[in-house]
């Protein structure tokens, strides 16, 4: 069944305050999805030419700092890094290429979640509210953030196959519903040269739109191109380094509001999701229409 949630702030005087507002908004998906739960989250944002890299480990003893310390020495560039329970956020004064190809190519034991400038991608097997708890979701600050909660039954209930799923820079993508011609697609991307890592119907997705503006289309244009290729039933919530977009299949079967105030753009798969937040009494809501794409662009602060 699964659950999305979504806050787009723009108000930036707010973005102290993404973390505690939008905990409430995933912990209230647990009935959508209790068997795994995530989020991408936008803000702390390194300079261009520098990459912020989510890294994932099962052991909580890893040894991060021992690895911190090989591979800024290797790469002969400065690192940073702040470890996350499970995760860890390296920030590396080289490109993302660079960095993704040392991390799997010298420490392949590590999952990749999400390269960028300002994506942070945290998710776990789990109930909604302690992973919110484990990652400390309601002190972070940020822009916008995304997030998913995963009643698996397509696959089994493992990090890698919930969600959000990252296969572009600073990209990434949640899902509810389903793809009827994801393995055709899969089989499509990789001959372009995008390889998925998962089973998952809902990376090839991510993956469509990661091919599509690396072909220079903007991420309007991808969604347009998505509404004839992606066949099935969907809903849609899709994050970048300067906006946030939603979108639903020409049918529109699978639930999703919106609510809008002069402070922040939300979206959830269940209006009650959103009744935490301030003045959602006085907010404009309603329900995306079908084949529509809805999207908001980040000013410059």
């Amino acid at each position: 069944m699964c659950g999305i949630v979504g806050l787009y702030l723009k108000n930036h005087a707010l973005e102290n305050q993404i973390g505690s507002m939008f905990a409430p908004m995933l912990e209230a998906m647990t009935g959508r999805g209790p068997d795994s739960a995530g989020f991408a989250i936008y803000g702390d944002e390194v300079p261009k030419g520098s990459t912020k890299l989510t890294l994932y480990h099962q052991d909580l003893t890893y040894d991060w700092d021992a690895l911190a310390h090989r591979a800024q020495a290797q790469l002969a560039v400065p690192i940073e890094f702040f470890r996350n329970h499970h995760a860890a956020v390296f920030k590396i004064a080289t490109d993302a290429q660079t960095a993704s190809e040392y991390f799997l190519t010298h420490a392949p034991e590590l999952i990749l979640l999400s390269a960028g400038q300002s994506i942070e991608i945290l998710k776990a097997v789990g109930l909604p509210t302690e992973i919110s708890s484990e990652f400390n979701l309601s002190g972070m600050k940020g822009s916008h953030i995304i997030g998913h909660t995963r009643m698996a039954t397509e696959s089994a209930v493992t990090l890698e196959g919930s969600h959000p799923f990252s296969t572009g820079q600073d990209l990434c993508l949640v899902h509810n519903g389903s793809f009827s011609n994801h393995n055709r697609l899969r089989t499509e991307l990789a001959y372009h040269g995008y390889h998925m890592k998962t089973e998952n119907d809902t990376e090839v997705a991510a993956g469509y739109l990661t091919w599509r503006m690396d072909q220079g289309d903007t991420l309007k244009q991808s969604l347009e191109h998505a509404l004839q290729d992606l066949d099935g039933f969907y809903t849609l919530a899709i994050g970048t380094h300067d906006g946030f977009a939603v979108i639903r299949d020409p049918i529109a079967c699978k639930p999703a509001v919106l609510a809008e105030t002069d402070d922040y753009v939300a979206m959830a798969s269940e209006y009650q999701a959103l009744t935490s937040l301030p003045n959602i009494d006085q907010a404009r809501i309603w329900e995306p229409e079908p084949a529509t794409i809805y999207s908001w662009q980040r000013d410059s602060h």
